[in-house]
């Protein structure tokens, strides 16, 4: 029973923890700089950039949080989210996650 209860815990806290405040529409237009190799709505012309459009904003957010770091090396990538601050990353990060997948 205690595990039970342990798990449910651990599942409210979790889905507690990951709410998403991005502004998709904000995100439109700091999302300047990505649609180069991103596309202007997250789908990439070239398979070596990634498709953004649909993706789960947290997880959008994660990555650029790595790139910004150091912790994911890509010199354009690294380059491009150092200048963010975490409110520009959650709304580009809305904003590529509104697209529809293709």
């Amino acid at each position: 029973m205690k595990k039970l209860l342990a798990g449910f815990l651990a599942l409210a806290w979790l889905c507690s923890s990951t709410a998403f405040a991005g502004d998709a529409a904000a995100g439109k237009s700091k999302a300047a700089s990505c649609i180069g190799c991103h596309g202007m709505t997250g789908i990439s012309v070239n398979p070596l950039w990634p498709n953004l459009a649909g993706q789960h904003p947290e997880y959008l957010v994660k990555q650029l949080q790595d790139f910004k770091s150091g912790a994911r090396k890509d010199p354009n990538m690294n380059a491009l989210a150092a200048a963010l601050s975490d409110a520009d990353m959650a709304d580009i990060a809305a904003f590529f996650a509104s697209q529809p997948c293709k």
